[in-house]
């Protein structure tokens, strides 16, 4: 079965054309060195929770979108090894200070999938 890396950032308004044109460049670095899939998606259709939600998750600020993306891998094992190439790449090197989010308050994990139909 596959493996997931999942994240959820929050990102200003004023900054998501700049976020995007990132999140082309990293997926087309990832798929490079063999994720198999690279998905950004943007909040749409996400109520605001009493106890938890996507917007409590980052604590979202007034001007921002809560971004959910997602990276597939064949196995652990790829992921670990495309990871690790990935964050070795100068190409995806930048500015902390200029980042198109706060990584802040951005949380990420590794899955292992478990039901796909």
């Amino acid at each position: 079965m596959s493996y997931i890396d999942g994240f959820v950032v929050p990102v200003p308004r004023d900054r998501l054309d700049d976020y995007l044109k990132l999140a082309q460049q990293a997926a087309a670095i990832w798929k490079e060195y063999g994720a198999l899939e690279y998905v950004e998606s943007l909040a749409d259709d996400v109520p605001e929770g009493e106890h938890t939600s996507f917007s409590l998750s980052v604590k979202l600020q007034p001007g921002e979108i809560v971004v959910f993306s997602w990276i597939v891998y064949a196995g652990k094992e790829d992921r670990d090894r495309i990871l690790a190439q990935v964050m070795a790449d100068p190409r995806l090197k930048s500015d902390p200070e200029n980042m198109p989010f706060d990584g802040k308050r951005m949380f990420w994990g590794g899955f292992r999938e478990a039901v796909r139909l």
